[in-house]
């Protein structure tokens, strides 16, 4: 657990020192979540500890909520700094990158552990996180759709081969928030089916309050910032779905149902340092293939599960450029057995 937490915390302590002290603090957050990640996984090969399940516990559960708490205070936080402080122009840049890619980056996978655990006040959390990056929704299609349809046309998350990121991003956008809605609706029964009991309108209050404090915050540089913040954010939470299940796809059989999903479904990444911040979101396979498992103990086969040419966040970084990101992804398929990818 000590990986997790120090990876995670020590971009925490930087954000409030950036945005109380200033100065090289500013730039250390930003290189930390960027060069210094991507340095760490390339010049010190290791692999993360393949932990026995359940000795996680309660320092993995207690890490994610400590985590959920903080986001909502960063946020804050990131409002207020780049609304008041002084600062110049390009520190503010330079801030606003490095609270944007803890949102992407921290926030998000941390979010995404909590929608998983059986607990309601852990989903509940998760849940409340991706509202207030005004991307509720993701809660709803992640579990009901995207781990159900994975690999399959039916998922709007699970990017077919050829298919560049931003075409990507607004068809998985409009197309998870309105199948989540559906997959919602049919979940509450007719004695709970009110307009204010539905998931999205809590997520739609949610948003409504952030804005609200936003705008309290800063008047309208606070909403704006907030808004941009939020939207950096969702540009990095469907990137993620869009590296690690591009281009795979899942079989039919003669009825037409889709084989079980497995470990040949998922894209993974066994660079130790930004599974560490991510909380082991690139270990995307086993988390498919047991969706309940806590993040410390998913477990890694580089020699049997489809593994990313790079570290996820330097992926992310390629599949801004799709022609590049589809060559780099070319010689990547051609290493895995015909039948687990897309045409």
């Amino acid at each position: 657990m000590v990986y997790f937490a120090c990876a995670t915390l020590a971009h925490v302590a930087l954000l409030g020192l950036a945005s109380f002290v200033g100065g090289s603090f500013i730039w250390l957050a930003l290189l930390y979540i960027t060069l210094f990640t991507a340095a760490l996984d390339k010049f010190l090969p290791f692999v993360l500890p393949q932990m026995p399940e359940g000795t996680e516990f309660p320092t993995g559960a207690n890490l994610s909520v400590l985590l959920g708490g903080l986001h909502f205070a960063l946020l804050t936080l990131g409002v207020i700094s780049l609304s008041w402080f002084e600062h110049d122009l390009l520190e503010k840049l330079v801030l606003f990158t490095s609270f944007a890619l803890f949102f992407g980056q921290v926030s998000h996978p941390n979010a995404h552990e909590l929608i998983h655990r059986k607990e309601r006040y852990a989903r509940r959390l998760g849940r409340s996180v991706y509202a207030s990056l005004l991307m509720g929704h993701h809660a709803s299609a992640h579990v009901l759709v995207h781990h159900v349809h994975i690999g399959s046309d039916a998922d709007p998350n699970s990017a077919p081969r050829g298919l560049g990121f931003y075409r990507f991003f607004l068809k998985a956008w409009v197309k998870s928030y309105k199948k989540g809605r559906v997959q919602e609706s049919a979940r509450l029964s007719r004695a709970q089916r009110t307009f204010f009991s539905h998931p999205y309108m809590h997520d739609t209050l949610i948003g409504v309050v952030a804005c609200s404090f936003s705008f309290a915050i800063g008047g309208f540089l606070g909403l704006f910032l907030y808004i941009g913040l939020a939207l950096y954010a969702q540009v990095q939470i469907l990137l993620a779905d869009y590296i690690q299940h591009y281009g795979l796809r899942r079989l039919k059989n003669e009825s037409g149902k889709l084989e079980p999903v497995s470990e040949v479904h998922s894209w993974n990444s066994p660079h130790w340092f930004s599974a560490s911040l991510t909380l082991n979101a690139p270990r995307h396979s086993d988390h498919h293939m047991h969706p309940q498992r806590p993040y410390p103990a998913l477990r890694l086969t580089p020699e049997t599960m489809p593994t990313l040419p790079h570290s996820l966040p330097v992926m992310a970084v390629i599949a801004l450029y799709p022609p590049l990101y589809r060559k780099v992804m070319a010689r990547a398929l051609r290493t895995l057995p015909p039948h687990s990818t897309s045409a």
